[in-house]
């Protein structure tokens, strides 16, 4: 098996590499940065096999839910089940950490004086995931 993640938050999608050689106990150790903003309730993870010749096929797929990362700042490394068709097909271990940046854009106060503000929330990270074959 050559795993990869492809992550979803909302409608921002990023991709993992391809663990390839490293069968159903990868590790991939990368960052992710996301955007978020008001609403943002969960990271989606779903987690494919990249086949050469044919289409890539779904592993199987695990949602984080992130009111403890906003509330906590961060979410040590924890497992989650990987679930395909409503069936256990392993785990995969992720560690999240919320970071809030200011992000300075030009703009106008209420007393229509030029300034900067706005904020970007990011967070990003997992470590190693297992799979049952």
């Amino acid at each position: 098996m050559d795993p990869y993640v492809i992550l979803t938050c909302r409608t921002q999608e990023q991709r993992s590499s391809t663990a390839s050689g490293q069968g159903s106990e990868p590790e991939w150790n990368e960052n992710f940065v996301f955007t978020l903003s008001d609403n943002i309730s969960e990271l989606r993870l779903k987690i494919m096999d990249s086949d050469t010749f044919t289409s890539d096929d779904i592993v199987g797929e695990a949602t984080i839910p992130l009111d403890a990362l906003f509330t906590e700042g961060r979410i040590p490394v924890t497992a989650y089940n990987v679930v395909k068709d409503q069936e256990y097909r392993g785990e995969i271990r992720v560690g999240l950490t919320f970071t809030r940046e200011e992000h300075r854009s030009r703009g106008y106060n209420a007393e229509g004086e030029r300034g900067y503000n706005a904020e970007e929330e990011n967070f990003g990270g997992w470590k190693e995931s297992s799979f049952i074959d």
